[in-house]
């Protein structure tokens, strides 16, 4: 076939199984659009900003597992992808991110809406593109999809320059390449070390991230835990890869983890770590992380060995592959009696919050009790996204999405979108603060638009929450640029864009507004007034060890 370079686009993104795409369009773009118009077969959803169309992108590859697409013109267009190919970068997500440049003859003149965002990227991605030939447009492409979907995924972007969209040459269809899990470098010795160390230990314990959803290990996890009696706690990112409803459960790990995880994984003489990249809101003080404990780290990407904390063993490779070998050399233990200790402690030390007053806790709560514990939940970034964490029970992986690693406000509305389009069976629910909300709310108009249902949950303290708790705890009240005392109306926005809105202020009434937003089936916004000094605890300050989390008691 004989094909202009925005057919040979269409088709490669049609070979790769892309069903959807989020963008929007400018100059250098239209041909793409042209072609993406006439052939009619992909759904292009019309975001209110580039910046929406990458967290969309972005969400719906974390519901789905498939590879998230996002397009952009030339300049600025570019440029408004970037933090949502950061947010995807930090957090291990496969996005590609189509762009069109000015024409081959212009590059380096500093024509209009010329960037070199190829360039710009290059930190960002695993890989990053300029096509400047038609001939190598295809393949471009389809190793664009390879290099994000393999290994450790990530953003990867594919700039073109606008002569070669218009362009013509031969193409011809392609299977793509199938995705091999990366085991290579998963040895024997490796893993009968780390069986040693499991047979051996008296407390274990199993700590979860994000990788462990990438791989699909889930099951394996499941099944080393109760064999070996160990309980489990995760990351933000790892929330949903071991059920938040199971007995081993403990919570999340870190600076607002839960004090049965942190005492526990400070108490315990072995840590196997799936997953798990060791970022510094999870450690504490590196040097006394886990201290009492041997550590296992199993992981796809040797460069996360001794990055951030000294291990003893180490199994590289696919996280699956790895625990399905483990789990063969591994024979059942009997914990009862650490485990006996790590039930105390739940006892002893459980999550609390104010009940007297509405709170975003109690919001949370309450909408896991009303969707069963079944729903996709979405997070911006902040006290929300915390209580969001700690106080909804997940069930399986790919049902919370949140920016980790680049802590991304603004990042929600757009990942709902795309998390809604990815998997229409789920009930998405995306939680915010005002701050966050504030930064991409028009985003609220793409949902109308596209009659995408989803439920936005705005926590609204009048304050940007979080840091103003840093400020209160810690730059004695100096509460410097973070009170958003504003006549911001977002029962009135949200109507303004054609969505429903509804305003709650007190606690009896979370339950109806909230069975009433499921009930509608359409894009609706709950505005709930929370007191701007309540705080997220546990709590441990940057750099401590995680052992001295305090909470409200404490202070």
């Amino acid at each position: 076939m004989n094909l202009t370079g925005s057919e040979i686009v269409i088709e490669c993104l049609k070979e790769q199984g892309v069903d959807t795409v989020f963008g929007y369009p400018g100059g250098t773009i239209l041909n793409i659009y042209d072609a993406l118009y006439k052939h009619g077969e992909i759904r292009h959803i019309l975001t209110s900003h580039e910046q929406g169309a990458s967290h969309a992108a972005d969400g719906y590859a974390r519901a789905t597992g498939k590879v998230g697409v996002c397009m952009a013109t030339s300049g600025p267009g570019a440029t408004n992808l970037v933090t949502g190919i950061a947010t995807a970068y930090m957090d291990s997500i496969p996005v590609v991110a189509i762009t069109a440049n000015v024409g081959t003859p212009l590059l380096g003149r500093d024509s209009f809406q010329e960037v070199d965002i190829a360039g710009v990227v290059m930190p960002i991605t695993k890989h990053s593109f300029i096509v400047k030939d038609i001939k190598t447009l295809a393949d471009t492409i389809r190793r664009a999809f390879y290099i994000a979907k393999s290994g450790r995924p990530g953003p990867v972007l594919v700039d073109i320059t606008k002569d070669v969209t218009a362009a013509k040459c031969e193409y011809e269809p392609k299977t793509p390449e199938a995705i091999v899990r990366d085991t290579e470098q998963i040895t024997e010795e490796a893993l009968k070390e780390a069986a040693a160390l499991i047979s051996k230990a008296k407390k274990p314990y199993i700590f979860v991230g994000g990788g462990a959803i990438t791989a699909d290990a889930s099951k394996e996890i499941f099944e080393l835990a109760h064999k070996i009696q160990a309980p489990v706690c995760d990351t933000l990112m790892g929330k949903g890869a071991f059920p938040g409803e199971d007995p081993l459960y403990t919570g999340m790990l870190g600076m607002h983890g839960t004090k049965t995880s942190n005492l526990g994984v400070t108490q315990s003489d072995l840590l196997i770590v799936c997953g798990c990249r060791f970022s510094d809101r999870v450690t504490g003080n590196t040097k006394n992380f886990a201290k009492n404990a041997k550590i296992i780290q199993l992981d796809i990407d040797a460069a996360e060995i001794n990055k951030n904390v000294l291990i003893d063993v180490s199994v590289v490779g696919d996280l699956k592959e790895s625990l399905q070998r483990l789990l063969a050399m591994v024979e059942p233990k009997d914990h009862a009696y650490w485990l006996s200790q790590i039930d105390t402690m739940k006892e002893k030390y459980p999550l609390k919050y104010e009940e007297d007053i509405l709170t975003g806790p109690y919001v949370v709560e309450k909408l896991y009790e009303v969707t069963k514990g079944d729903a996709l939940i979405v997070t911006d970034v902040g006290q929300h996204q915390m209580w969001a964490a700690q106080y909804y029970k997940y069930k399986e992986p790919r049902t919370f999405l949140s920016s980790g690693g680049l802590g991304t406000m603004g990042f929600g509305v757009g990942a709902a979108l795309g998390a809604k389009l990815g998997r229409p069976d789920k009930t998405v629910v995306n939680i915010s603060g005002d701050g966050c909300f504030r930064m991409n709310m028009n985003e609220i108009a793409t949902a109308v638009r596209n009659n995408i249902p989803i439920v936005q949950i705005v926590l609204n303290n009048h304050v940007l929450g979080m840091v103003r708790q840093w400020q209160t705890l810690f730059y004695e009240e100096r509460y410097s640029n973070t009170v958003l005392n504003d006549a911001v109306d977002f029962v009135k926005v949200a109507e303004a864009m054609g969505a429903v809105g509804i305003r709650v202020t007190e606690k009896e009434d979370v339950v109806p507004a909230l069975e009433k937003a499921l009930a509608l089936n359409k894009p609706v916004v709950i505005d709930f007034f929370i007191d701007k000094d309540l705080k997220v605890f546990p709590m441990v300050p940057a750099g401590a060890n995680i052992e001295d989390a305090f909470d409200q008691e404490d202070l």
